[in-house]
């Protein structure tokens, strides 16, 4: 047994509350490390998704504007977007066969909602998005010399603009707290700093 052993909980039970295409949201109770019992924890399944760092030819930043409804305000962050399934659920990305390739999601998400396409797509680094309460994962890309090839390919609900910035723009509204997704602040430091 490691010390990463002893630190394990072990689920006793789960009771699945929402399941549907979109979620997967459940309560569950676990049994601590010392044996005691906790309950309830909620915990929820999404489907791994893409976030894109894109410069276009002259180093500016191709950013999108939309609204989310978590926090209920419109942010101003990068292209993202879901990986997709073909099965037509929202979550539960480990089965193999099942999903998109995240480096194809990424060129899909970049033009779909920019209209722009990469000269050069790297992958940065594969993370839990909320390892707290979700077990989803972003993978985050820098997509450089990107062009504008076509318009918007929207889905039903997405409504964003898109808009260029410099490097010190984004740092401006990181620090104003007006660029607000961690995952997103997080793919522009490794991107900055990387």
């Amino acid at each position: 047994m490691t010390a990463d052993d002893e630190l394990k909980w072990e689920e006793v039970s789960v009771k699945h509350l929402i399941q549907n295409k979109w979620i997967d949201l459940r309560q569950s109770r676990y049994r601590f490390p010392d044996g005691t019992e906790f309950e309830p924890y909620y915990s929820y399944s999404r489907r791994d998704y893409v976030v894109i760092v894109p410069f276009d030819e002259k180093g500016d930043l191709i950013c999108v504007k939309q609204y989310r409804h978590g926090l209920k305000e419109v942010t101003t962050e990068f292209p993202a977007g879901g990986i997709e399934r073909n099965d037509g659920k929202e979550y539960g990305t480990k089965e193999p066969g099942l999903t998109e390739d995240a480096v194809k999601a990424a060129v899909r998400e970049l033009s779909e909602e920019t209209g722009y396409e990469a000269g050069k797509m790297e992958h940065l680094i594969t993370v839990p998005s909320n390892a707290t309460v979700s077990d989803n994962y972003a993978h985050i890309f820098v997509a450089r010399d990107c062009k504008k090839v076509t318009s918007q390919d929207l889905d039903d609900t997405e409504f964003l603009n898109v808009l260029t910035i410099s490097p010190g723009e984004l740092e401006d509204l990181i620090k104003s707290g007006k660029f607000q997704q961690a995952v997103h602040i997080m793919a522009w430091y490794m991107c900055k700093n990387g």
